[in-house]
């Protein structure tokens, strides 16, 4: 067994190269066409990973999920009964970072991009029986759809892209929680947002837009950390 290369010496090699460049287009690509419909459905699957998240500490702290939504505006909510609260809270910012940092380094082999893509198909099933509006059941048909025809395409042709793919919805997650953090609890305060509820809950003196920003150092933490240890992977 070789051992991890932490100090990544020798780095960076061809597939190392080819993974950082490819991150360093995608990102460019989602910055040029942040404002155009091109990008909705992935901001939306963001929007869905965030609100899973929820549900998952819900579930995770014995809590009850009643329903998950996500709408055309980008925006989403999670129903839930019970659980710990102050742990629910962060969970969709932090989580949808986290969710973004996974299929990063999914992507650097093909074993762990099938594995994501298979799993990505059957949370997206999942919430399609609970979903409560059809913003969301359209989603996830539509991303069903979509992934099960690129690993088809994956498997039985010479259009092997399920890696980028899963790349691309990892960049994409991670820098939209990341912008989404910033909008949605620094730049605008809005007052009904979870780091407002959050800074009501905790006795420390941070008020929402503090919470803000450290979530989003968090998020940009597992940022950095997925291209590292995707290097590290590759080495």
């Amino acid at each position: 067994m070789v051992d991890p290369n932490w100090e990544l010496k020798n780095c960076c090699q061809h597939e190392q190269v080819v993974f950082l460049v490819t991150i360093g287009v995608f990102t460019l690509v989602i910055l040029a066409l942040w404002r155009t419909f091109l990008l909705t459905p992935f901001k939306l699957i963001t929007v869905f990973l965030h609100e899973v998240s929820h549900a998952i500490a819900c579930k995770l702290t014995c809590g009850q999920v009643e329903g998950i939504q996500v709408h055309a505006n980008e925006g989403g909510v999670t129903l839930t009964r019970g659980g710990i609260y102050w742990l629910i809270l962060p969970a969709g910012y932090l989580g949808s970072s986290f969710w973004g940092m996974v299929l990063v380094l999914a992507s650097t082999k093909l074993l762990t991009a099938r594995i994501a893509a298979g799993f990505l198909i059957l949370a997206l099933l999942i919430v399609f029986f609970i979903a409560k509006n059809w913003t969301l059941r359209g989603l996830c048909i539509g991303f069903i759809v979509f992934i099960a025809i690129v690993w088809v395409l994956q498997e039985l042709t010479k259009v092997r892209i399920l890696r980028y793919v899963i790349l691309f919805i990892g960049v994409m997650n991670s820098l939209f929680s990341v912008y989404d953090i910033y909008d949605d609890l620094i730049s605008r305060r809005v007052n009904s947002s979870d780091a407002e509820k959050f800074a009501e809950l905790c006795p420390c003196p941070c008020n929402g837009a503090a919470w803000g920003v450290i979530w989003g150092m968090i998020s940009f933490i597992f940022l950095s950390a997925s291209i590292y240890l995707g290097l590290v992977i590759l080495s």
